[in-house]
């Protein structure tokens, strides 16, 4: 039975340049660009039955495609141990308010509420055998990565199957975000004004 979780995909432009940041931690089990994803809701093991209700609820979704900023790195630990590496993004009303969209349809579908705190990240590795100082160095030394915005118009429920190295996730649903991004007038209807 897969896991399945939702999640805005990685544009493969965004995913070179996080890429480019992996390596020099020994230790460190780095994260396949293809794995790339910033997580919305996890969600878990389901049956046939209850993957349909929420493939029913997350299809009742509508929102208006936003502009993703990622800024900066940063560890998640837990009992004193960092467990993993990611890039933080940056927290947007329309982010805020898709993840919001999401909960409700899930929670709509019978699934229990969330009860962590929604951080939006994009996971690069995970850590658990790696040395703090160095994650700390690697930290400061990438403090200040910001790549250009890249603009998320869909968002996609994704099945997680265990591998013999590590997770493979994919895309099983996308789901548009239609309209005009940030939520500004469309471009031709503005050109046909003019």
């Amino acid at each position: 039975m897969p896991r399945l979780f939702v999640a805005l995909p990685v544009p493969e432009m965004l995913r070179v340049q996080l890429a480019d940041l992996a390596g020099g931690i020994p230790g460190a089990r780095w994260v396949p660009p293809e794995n790339y994803h910033l997580t919305l809701r996890f969600i878990g093991e389901v049956n046939g039955w209850q993957a349909d209700e929420v493939d029913d609820a997350l299809a009742g979704i509508h929102g208006r495609p936003f502009d993703l900023q990622l800024a900066g790195v940063d560890v998640f630990e837990k009992a004193g141990r960092i467990h993993s590496l990611h890039v933080k993004a940056e927290r947007s009303e329309r982010l805020a308010h898709l993840q919001a969209k999401v909960e409700t349809a899930l929670q709509r579908a019978g699934l229990p509420p969330e009860r962590r705190r929604f951080t939006p990240h994009i996971t690069l590795a995970r850590t658990d055998k790696a040395a703090p100082d160095k994650l700390i160095a690697f930290v400061q030394a990438h403090n200040l990565f910001r790549p250009p915005p890249v603009v998320m118009d869909r968002f996609s429920l994704f099945s997680s199957r265990l591998g013999k190295e590590q997770a493979h996730y994919e895309a099983e649903v996308d789901y548009a975000l239609d309209g005009p991004p940030n939520g500004g007038e469309d471009r031709t209807s503005r050109e046909a004004d003019a």
